[in-house]
Order: C-alpha cells, then structure tokens, then sequence
C-alpha cells in the first residue's frame, strides 16, 4: 500500500487556475463596461443558466437564501400562511420561511438519503398549507414525483431548494425544472462555485418570472412606481460574469469526481461501510461522514468529540449542534433527530490510503439515481 494522499474537499484553486485567463478577462470586461448593476452580462447568465438546467426562466439573485426569500414572495406567502419544510436542512430553508412572517412546518425526513418525508408531510398539512419546499440535501434529489402529487392533491404550490444540487437529476429531469419555483446558490463551496455569494431562480412560469424580476429591484414596476413590496436582490454583473466562465465547465468537474470516486470505492478499507451502489453519483467539494456506535477507537462515537478529534489529524470539523424542539409534542421528527445526533462535516483534507494521484475535490457520493447526480456527498459508516 502506498504512502496516504491528501486530498482537499473544497479544491477552489485547482478548479479556478486552469480558469484564471478567462476569469480576468471577464473582470476586465466588465469593469471596462462600467456596468455594475444587472445589464447585459447578468441577462446573458440567466440565459445560458437556463438553457443549462432546461428552464424557461432564470433570475440572478444576490445569494441562495435570497432566492428562497424572493420566491416566497412571489407566490404570495405572508405572514401567518404555513410552508411544509424539511426538519433536516440548511437554516436558510426555514429562515426565509419565518422572515416574511411564515411558518415553518417541520417535516420528518427519510432514513434512507435524509430528504423529506413525503408521507409525513401529508400528515401536518393543515388549512393554512400554501406550499411545500422539497430540499435536495447533499446533491440527492428529492421525490420530486411525490411532491407534485402531493401538492396537487392539496393544492399547494411547490419551491424546490436546489442550492447544493445544480445539475442533478430526478428521474431524467434536472432539479430546477420541477416546482413552481426553484432556488439555487453559487456560494464558493457550492457545485457551481461563485467568488462571493449569488444565487438563481427558475421557473417555467412566464406570471411568476415576471413578478421575480419586479420584487427583486424593490417591487418598482416601471422603475420608481411601486405597486408591491419587494427587496434588493440583485446579481452582481461581475459574479454573473466570472458564473459564466465556469458554467461550461460542470460536465467536466462532475466527470473527474465521478473517476475519483471509482478510485476511491475501490480501496476503501473494509472496516468501512459504504454507500449503496445505487446511490453512487458525481460530487461536491463537500464530505459529511456518520459515525456509527460501533465506531473504532481512531473515531470516537460522539460528535462533540468528534468535533474535537478531527482537527486534531488536521481534518478541520464543522459540528451542528442540532437539538429539534416542536411547539407541539406530538409533531416530533425521530429520523432526523437521529440525523442531527450522527452526521458529522469537515472540511479540509483526507487521506485516502493507498490512492495515488487523486486530485483535488476527490470525494464518495451518494445519491438515489446512479451517475445522475453532481453533488455532494461521502457519508460512510464506521462499523
């Protein structure tokens, strides 16, 4: 066996080098332009975006969580409406819920890939439900054809959180083309990464893209008449530029980490478990592992001690020290406390022994639909 390889799980410099000539002249372009608020480069992404993830429409945004705030506002939730979300997720996906004065209606999640229920969403579904935000946690599409039906069934309008999954599929179908709405993030770390914060609405709905794009410049429609209540929430010409130089690229980094992690599955030590095969996908530069009770002695079982152990190998760790706390005792989600108490990020670097010649954003994947999805994810469980 060959000396361990250290491979980084967010390797921005190795994707963005090979990039930097076309990057600057991008940067150049558009302080040349002096064009700095929307404008042609912004109108140029979102056309490219679109075409892209196979929507009729696409809006820059100026982060993922301000594309789910504006989306809520778009389909008119308001305050005291209740939006079904996943209890095991991303603050952002509630956070944007409670901001416009909604409620968030935690929803259990599957044991299985960790995205909502859809059996128990059903079940919390009041007459105050105006819609449903299915999360494709870790690059994992959610069920979106139970989604739909659901919504139909219920009447409620259907926003899907794509912020960790451009590019990856249900069922043939990219993410983003689905619900009602979509939002998307560009976060560095994200599958496409920006250099700062940005994000992206879709949506196949002329009525809808139309009243994104008004609520997003303050509601102002033409400019300075304002009819509705909106915000800034703008994308940056530069971001939209710099997005669109490496938006050529995903095929590429989604084939390179699906060869990593062939390589990688191949000599995984066996006191490792590993995902189901029909889970294997392409990645993001993200890991998260679940330490199982019967972990070995270099992995301790608790995740605060893990939180510890792990930068001590110079594994720098992430812990989310999540507690879930309903209003109502008998609205308790069981699978994703079980979640919260077991799942572990880090970020940094891992060795992976006896695996030459790896290169940065290596990474294992899990995902329902095998070689369709581009996204996160190693989970691993210690035996």
């Amino acid at each position: 066996m060959g000396e361990p390889v250290k491979v980084p799980l967010v390797g921005l410099n190795e994707q963005n080098k090979p990039l930097a000539v076309e990057l600057r002249d991008a940067f150049e372009r558009v302080l040349d332009s002096s064009q700095f608020i929307l404008g042609p480069e912004v109108i140029e992404f979102e056309s490219l975006a679109a075409e892209s993830i196979g929507a009729r429409h696409a809006i820059g945004t100026s982060s993922g969580t301000d594309a789910l705030l504006l989306s809520l506002m778009t389909l008119g939730i308001g305050p005291g409406d209740e939006v079904l979300c996943p209890s095991f997720t991303f603050f952002a996906t509630a956070g944007a819920i409670a901001r416009i004065g909604a409620i968030p209606v935690f929803v259990d999640s599957i044991d299985t890939d960790f995205n909502i229920d859809l059996g128990d969403a059903e079940r919390r579904i009041t007459g105050k439900t105006k819609a449903i935000i299915p999360v494709h946690l870790f690059g994992q599409a959610a069920d979106m054809d139970g989604a739909q039906r659901l919504a139909k069934a219920h009447g409620l309008a259907v926003l899907e959180d794509a912020a960790q999954s451009m590019g990856a599929t249900f069922d043939g179908q990219q993410v983003g083309t689905m619900g009602d709405l979509s939002a998307f993030s560009f976060f560095p770390s994200k599958n496409l990464g920006g250099f700062g914060d940005g994000g992206m609405i879709t949506t196949d709905h002329d009525d809808l893209a139309k009243r994104a794009r008004i609520l997003r410049v303050h509601g102002g429609a033409p400019q300075y008449y304002h009819k509705a209540i909106g915000g800034n929430f703008r994308m940056d010409p530069l971001h939209a530029a710099l997005l669109g130089v490496k938006l050529g690229h995903l095929p590429g980094y989604f084939a390179g980490r699906r060869a990593n992690a062939c390589s990688i599955s191949s000599a995984w030590p066996s006191s490792i478990t590993l995902p189901r095969a029909d889970w294997c996908c392409q990645l993001k530069s993200k890991a998260a592992t679940t330490l199982g009770t019967n972990s070995p002695s270099a992995w301790p079982t608790a995740n605060v001690n893990a939180a510890e152990h792990l930068p001590q190998q110079h594994r720098p760790a992430i812990y989310y020290p999540v507690r879930y706390i309903s209003r109502n005792a008998s609205h308790t989600c069981p699978i994703s406390a079980s979640h919260c108490r077991s799942v572990k990020k880090w970020r940094g670097s891992v060795e992976y022994p006896g695996i030459p010649g790896t290169d940065g954003g290596a990474n294992l994947s899990r995902c329902r639909h095998a070689g369709q999805c581009p996204a996160l994810i190693a989970i691993v469980t210690c035996r």
